[in-house]
């Protein structure tokens, strides 16, 4: 039997409220699970101790057994101290698109010829603009 250490979702709607359950993998997300080892509110603020609460001895003696936890779960894991923070592979993070990064581009010149314009000396400033005009 391939068992699993899950989430199942509970609350109303849009007032979601989960329990951690030790379940056979088999099973439906919501449906017959063999332990409830917990529970986890998201709408709680996250410093909260109620947010996440969980019978380590419990999910210990599930994860002896060759349980296999799911991915939130694991996350949970790692800030009880119970499991090593693995590192995750993810190159798109922090990229922004292209709509977004032409932006910055166009930011970051206006910033360097406002950057310029104020470098320079008050006499210069007027005569330049006149040459590149053609009135001079």
């Amino acid at each position: 039997m391939a068992m699993k250490i899950r989430l199942a979702r509970a609350g109303s709607k849009k007032r979601p409220f989960y329990r951690i359950v030790a379940t056979d993998s088999r099973m439906p997300r919501d449906g017959r699970f063999i332990e409830k080892l917990g529970t986890y509110n998201p709408l709680l603020p996250k410093d909260s101790e109620e947010r996440v609460k969980m019978n380590i001895e419990r999910v210990q003696y599930w994860l002896g057994q060759g349980a296999q936890p799911t991915d939130r779960i694991t996350r949970f894991l790692e800030a009880a101290g119970m499991a090593e923070k693995k590192e995750r592979a993810n190159p798109n993070k922090g990229v922004p698109g292209k709509k977004a990064q032409e932006r910055a581009e166009q930011k970051a010149e206006k910033a360097r010829a406002a950057a310029e314009a104020d470098a320079a000396p008050a006499g210069e400033a007027p005569a330049e603009t006149a040459e590149e005009t053609g009135e001079a």
